[in-house]
């Protein structure tokens, strides 16, 4: 039987926020203003990128390296916590990369100049996710593991409201001025350092409950099983930033494209804390499950419509979906390894996914520029319905427990 995550030692108890352990609220507190930064600037990339002569195929290779580039990162930060007991210094060194580099956005004039800022910046979410995730997972209980990821999703989707938002009427007060929107983004990047360094403190672990040397083996095999099938799912799910790019040539105006990507956040951010719960009572399988059967009727829709509405209702969907699925995975990481070894688990799981990110969005791009985006949405709606079936399989093969 799985053992239990480490109680907080005693000096750290501290009341609840709003029912939740302080580390987990000024956790979101700080994905949340992050999170508001960096969509104000993804919401309009596509279009600034396109504006300076980029292909679909160069934004989803720009997105696809960016990501990727913090893969290797993740799984070694996860891994490094992990060995010291301590995950606060490296959210403080990532959330900083992120408050550095987002003013420099304004000052790029090519593709490439935002290709080397991506990588830099990606650099600090990768060296401070896995950390992060550990940090959740250790401050929830067991039976509130779900919801304290829910919680986290929650927040990080409120900044991915606020940041669209903010980036429309910007894009409205100042018609065609992108830099102008980074420079602004740039303001609760460093609040979000901030809260770190000032409200977040270390869940310290006993010397005994370190790990001694971390090997492969020490995974079982249903972790790498999921890991292979969430490898299969990611081929299919590229940058959603060719989401934002469909809705524009379906007529949507350049301005309202900021307000189409906040519809998916809206939803998302409403939903995460309530399929959180609910896989803590139902189990993660079912909803994981839900989750890529739900893509993969969406994405076959980006496929096929041409409707302004159709693709509103889509991007609702899509909200759905990612409450369904982003923090609920992560749970059932953390609930397939042992106690001492969650950053490393949630590391390599990160790592593989950012790895798989680029080959998956440049088949996408590159389907999309060189055969339709018909193409490039279909061959996401396979590979997700795929895994559908393998976690399927997972889920029916999963070891009972002894009453």
């Amino acid at each position: 039987m799985e053992k239990q995550t480490p109680e907080l030692m005693p000096e750290q108890k501290e009341r609840k926020v709003l029912g939740l352990e302080r580390n987990i609220f000024f956790t979101g507190i700080t994905s949340f203003l992050t999170d508001t930064s960096v969509k104000m600037i993804y919401s309009v990339m596509p279009l600034f990128l396109m504006s300076i002569g980029a292909s679909k195929t160069e934004l989803s290779l720009i997105e696809g390296i960016a990501e990727s580039t913090s893969a290797l990162l993740k799984a070694i930060s996860g891994w490094w916590s992990d060995k010291i007991g301590k995950n606060k210094p490296f959210m403080v060194f990532g959330y900083a990369v992120t408050a550095v580099i987002t003013p420099l956005y304004a000052l790029v004039v090519s593709p490439l100049q935002v290709l080397f800022l991506r990588f830099i910046e990606r650099t600090g979410k990768g060296v401070r996710t896995a950390p992060r995730d550990s940090l959740i997972a250790g401050s929830a209980g067991e039976k509130e593991r779900g919801k304290g990821f829910g919680f986290h999703k929650a927040m990080d989707n409120a900044g991915a409201i606020l940041g669209p938002l903010l980036a429309f009427w910007l894009l409205l007060t100042f018609p065609g001025n992108y830099r102008r929107i980074f420079l602004i983004a740039t303001i609760p990047a460093v609040l979000g350092v901030i809260t770190v360094l000032l409200f977040i403190k270390e869940a310290k672990k006993r010397k005994e409950d370190l790990p001694g040397k971390i090997r492969l083996k020490d995974f079982s095999k249903r972790y790498y099983l999921f890991l292979l099938i969430a490898v299969i799912f990611t081929l299919g799910n590229s940058t959603d930033a060719l989401l934002l790019v469909k809705a524009e040539e379906v007529g949507i105006k350049v301005a309202m494209i900021p307000l189409v990507y906040m519809i998916l956040n809206s939803v998302a951010v409403f939903l995460s804390v309530p399929m959180g719960s609910l896989s803590d009572r139902i189990g993660r399988e079912k909803l994981i499950i839900f989750g890529f059967l739900l893509y993969s009727l969406v994405y076959f829709g980006f496929g096929t419509t041409q409707g302004k509405g159709m693709i509103l209702v889509l991007f609702a969907l899509y909200g759905v979906y990612s409450a369904a699925t982003d923090g609920v995975q992560k749970a059932l990481v953390s609930d397939l390894v042992d106690k001492d070894r969650k950053g490393t688990a949630l590391g390599l799981y990160n790592a593989i996914l950012g790895i798989t990110l680029l080959p998956a969005s440049l088949i996408a791009g590159v389907l999309y520029d060189n055969v339709s985006s018909m193409a490039a949405f279909y061959f996401g709606a396979i590979m997700a319905f795929i895994a559908a079936i393998m976690m399927f399989i997972f889920y029916k093969t999963k070891p009972r427990r002894a009453v």
